[in-house]
């Protein structure tokens, strides 16, 4: 699914002003999951995007001036198989298909969170540069520090970077950030997100 998004500025600054840090972020109670509920990955991103969501089928470089990959478990899960088989995964075939598509149209690719992984898989024979974050350092922040290793077992040239950095492959057109692969802040997480959407939109 992807859904095609007009920007009315490329330069889009985001800034979060957070408060002392001896307040206690409040608890906020969410709904359990329905039992026997069926999802549609379809429908839950027309619903999260509130906008004209179309199959990835659809998707080429042609309709889009850049693509950007959300991680989390979808993109672990549904857009590949690494959550479960790590360095030995495979790609969704449309998934591969739209990511060698923009890369051979010499148009952006962002990834963030473990996304990044799709871009080892796909574009690590073309050397491309990803960050998935920093290696464990024993803080507990960084919890899928292993996700490092199994890129570079795919062919990619890895960097470390905090959550608040962006890595920027300008040879291979590809933006990547840490994102939730940190155990961090929403404030920070939305940062990190942000500023790869930033970087991906000066590339175009």
């Amino acid at each position: 699914m992807f859904n095609l998004t007009k920007t009315a500025a490329r330069n889009i600054g985001f800034r979060w002003l957070s408060g002392s840090a001896s307040l206690q972020a409040p608890t906020v109670a969410v709904g359990a999951p329905a039992e026997r509920e069926t999802r549609n990955v379809l429908a839950e991103s027309a619903r999260i995007a509130r906008g004209n969501i179309k199959p990835i089928t659809e998707l080429t470089s042609g309709v889009a001036d850049a693509v950007f990959f959300p991680g989390g478990f979808g993109a672990a899960k549904n857009l590949s198989d690494f959550a479960v088989k790590g360095a030995d995964m495979t790609v969704n075939s449309e998934v591969e298909r739209v990511i060698k598509d923009f890369h051979g149209a010499k148009k952006p690719l962002g990834f963030c969170c473990i996304a990044p992984m799709l871009a080892a898989k796909v574009l690590g024979g073309s050397g491309v540069t990803v960050t998935l974050g920093k290696a464990d350092d024993g803080s507990g922040k960084w919890p899928y520090a292993g996700s490092i290793e199994a890129a570079k077992a795919l062919g990619a040239n890895t960097v470390e970077k905090a959550v608040d950095e962006v890595a920027v492959d300008e040879a291979n057109k590809v933006v990547t950030s840490p994102a939730f692969m940190y155990d961090g802040k929403f404030h920070e997480i939305h940062d990190s997100v942000a500023k790869a959407i930033s970087a991906l939109l000066g590339m175009i």
